[in-house]
């Protein structure tokens, strides 16, 4: 079974990237543009970081996006003049340990501002299987890799946390505005305590507590809401299961009354279909808004993560 998770060839990403890397920016304007403009520039890597920087910034920040809306973030390959755009920028904010070219291009670039998301929460080891119902099943032969998940903006109280650092670091980068960009977080920060409290109430009492996906990305989600993720995949968003833990898992989806297994808008739906197909169970998706395309179900963070709500409750039985 391949799940690799590539819509982009790489040669297609070199043709766009030829032609400017507007088309690789996200709506906030061209990577050719991203420094020496009128306003606070942010050179962003991927959906969850630009939609902060949108948020917080309004309208006195510039922001530019290194990972186009259709492209796997972990794939992303940065062409010369991203990373020339990056060194110009007032500020970088990224995800460290998520996008390997990110990493390098910011450890070498000469930005003052560089702001790490990573470090402005609590990561976990997550496996395969994350969740109070992992301890009683995690048996597995072929066993699972277990390391650092970067995964945090699903979980909306840590995606807050992100948030407020992020602040602070515009209102010290940018002192000018510093006011304002300190209006913006507590707003978006309320809003994310909404959406964490729409999450306990909505998945409060379902039927079932756990759910399976194509990979691990809803481990801090599970874990915020008393869930379990059962993954086909680990962390990693290129491996393949094994015939093993195909097997353990169509056992449990039996065992635990599980209804569906999801898939993500970015990857095959190939294994998600083949094991509901063996356990007669259904599919749906379960968006880990690594970016937002025509095939999102909505159009920024909160829809999409409201539309997520609405999947888990149908798929455990929510009363």
């Amino acid at each position: 079974m391949n799940v690799r998770r590539r819509l982009i060839p790489t040669a297609a990403l070199a043709a766009v990237t030829a032609l400017g890397t507007a088309t690789l920016a996200g709506c906030s304007g061209d990577a050719a543009g991203a420094g020496n403009t009128s306003k606070f520039d942010v050179v962003s890597s991927f959906y969850p970081m630009t939609f902060l920087a949108e948020r917080i910034g309004g309208d006195h920040v510039h922001v530019t996006t290194l990972t186009s809306p259709g492209q796997e973030p972990h794939d992303l390959e940065l062409s010369t003049r991203q990373i020339a755009s990056l060194e110009e920028s007032d500020a970088v904010l990224y995800l460290k340990n998520l996008q390997p070219s990110v990493d390098k291009a910011v450890a070498q670039s000469p930005v003052d501002t560089k702001i790490d998301a990573a470090s402005l929460t609590t990561l976990e080891d997550h496996g395969n299987e994350v969740g109070g119902h992992a301890a009683e099943h995690d048996h597995h032969e072929d066993g699972e890799e277990a390391g650092k998940d970067p995964h945090i903006w699903l979980d909306p109280v840590r995606y807050a946390q992100v948030a407020e650092g992020v602040g602070k670091a515009f209102e010290k980068a940018d002192p000018d505005h510093a006011a304002d960009y300190k209006k913006n977080t507590a707003a978006l920060v309320e809003q994310l305590n909404a959406l964490n409290t729409e999450f306990e109430n909505g998945l409060a009492h379902t039927k079932s507590k756990v759910f399976i996906t194509t990979h691990a990305a809803f481990g801090y989600l599970a874990e915020r809401y008393g869930l379990t993720e059962e993954a086909i995949n680990g962390l990693d968003p290129e491996s393949e299961p094994s015939a093993a833990r195909v097997k353990d898992l169509e056992k449990m989806a039996e065992a635990d009354g599980v209804s569906t297994v999801f898939y993500e808008t970015l990857v095959s739906d190939k294994t998600a279909k083949t094991i509901a197909k063996d356990t007669g169970l259904k599919t749906d998706v379960l968006d880990p808004i690594e970016g937002i395309t025509d095939r999102s179900r909505g159009r920024d963070y909160f829809a999409v993560q409201r539309a997520n709500l609405k999947a888990l409750q149908q798929a455990l039985g929510a009363e």
